[in-house]
């Protein structure tokens, strides 16, 4: 038989509670045994009741996290082209923040012209 999920536990559990309840007459030795499972029930209620204002909560911080990375990525732009202002895009001291100087483009070799053929002693190519 599968295992049945939380909610259809709990479910069943407040079921049972109450009916144990409900006869507790005829079922007073298992008084002892209702109000663990009850105090169990109570306790499953409130961890569920926890879990749910921790989600809340962590997709409350993961959205001011998102802004504020986003924040600190705009404000870093803008930190780094001041530095670069300040030095010049060509000064090796921009390396100590982690930027790339400009040292210009690497020049492209000249496609070489293909050797010509000697001429052979007799003349010929």
């Amino acid at each position: 038989m599968p295992s049945k999920s939380s909610p259809e536990s709990v479910g069943d559990w407040q079921n049972l509670v109450t009916a144990v309840e409900a006869n507790s007459t005829d079922l007073a030795h298992l008084e002892f045994s209702n109000q663990k499972l009850s105090g169990t029930l109570d306790r499953v209620v409130d961890i569920t009741k926890q879990q749910s204002a921790l989600t809340a909560g962590k997709q409350e911080m993961t959205r001011q996290l998102r802004e504020a990375l986003t924040e600190g990525n705009r404000l870093a732009t803008v930190l780094r082209l001041a530095i670069k202002e300040h030095y010049g895009i060509r000064s090796e001291k921009l390396a100590e923040f982690g930027m790339q100087p400009f040292r210009g483009r690497p020049r492209k070799a000249k496609p070489e012209a293909p050797p010509t053929p000697e001429p052979t002693p007799d003349g010929k190519l």
